[in-house]
């Protein structure tokens, strides 16, 4: 992943990715909702590196020797929240390594903590208990990791803020920053349009649409892409 594509994405937000992802025709690979930040006002961007879960916290230092500066681990705990799988020692260890990010389908503990380290940490939630018992690591437990109903590998970029987390191929991750870019700065003329006195509807041609949805039956999508309107995709 090049610079410029980190530097393009530091500029966006999951919302505008996931609109892009959409405006592109590309599945939309979000962290499941209810994911909050131990931080807010986190904003993090790097590669994924998955570990999965099954108990001991060896799996995650194994993923961080093999880790590059930047890289974001991507915990699959499966979703579970009978127990925590990340703490204050992991989170430390990642910063140490210099990791950018963790993002954990399940739970974290050592909250205070954390928040002392600053490492961005993203979960469904906390517990003060750890796993009561390990069972074996999957051979691919450092090749790919769940987050809910998506899939990340080492080549999806993870962006990270209070919205969530969004998954993006790095294939793609070009088009997608260029795309997004294009939705944040339209959403920025319709809001400085809006401070300034133009309502949303005005500039949308709502009236318009209202007239042709009753004689054409267009949805309101098809006409906003005639105007180029960024509200929804």
């Amino acid at each position: 992943m090049t610079a410029g594509i980190l530097a393009a994405f530091e500029a966006l937000s999951t919302p505008h990715v996931a609109d892009a992802c959409m405006r592109l025709g590309l599945r939309v690979r979000c962290a499941p909702g209810g994911m909050t930040a131990v931080q807010p006002g986190a904003h993090v961007v790097g590669r994924a590196r998955p570990a999965q879960h099954t108990g001991s916290v060896d799996v995650f230092l194994e993923a961080m020797e093999h880790a590059h500066a930047g890289d974001v681990l991507v915990v699959d705990d499966g979703g579970r929240v009978d127990r925590a799988c990340v703490g204050d020692l992991v989170a430390l260890e990642a910063a140490r390594a210099g990791l950018a990010g963790i993002v954990i389908w399940g739970l974290h503990r050592d909250t205070r903590e954390l928040r002392e380290i600053g490492l961005p940490v993203l979960s469904l939630g906390t517990s003060p208990t750890g796993p009561a018992s390990v069972e074996p690591q999957p051979a691919d437990a450092l090749d790919r990791a769940r987050l809910g109903e998506h899939e990340a590998t080492r080549d999806d970029l993870v962006l990270i803020d209070d919205d969530g987390a969004i998954l993006v191929p790095l294939a793609h991750a070009a088009a997608v920053a260029e795309a997004a870019a294009a939705i944040r700065d339209t959403e920025r003329r319709q809001a400085a349009a809006m401070s300034a006195g133009t309502p949303l509807r005005k500039q949308l041609r709502f009236d318009e649409y209202l007239v042709a949805r009753r004689e054409r039956g267009i949805g309101f999508r098809e006409h906003l892409r005639t105007l180029g309107g960024a509200i929804e995709e």
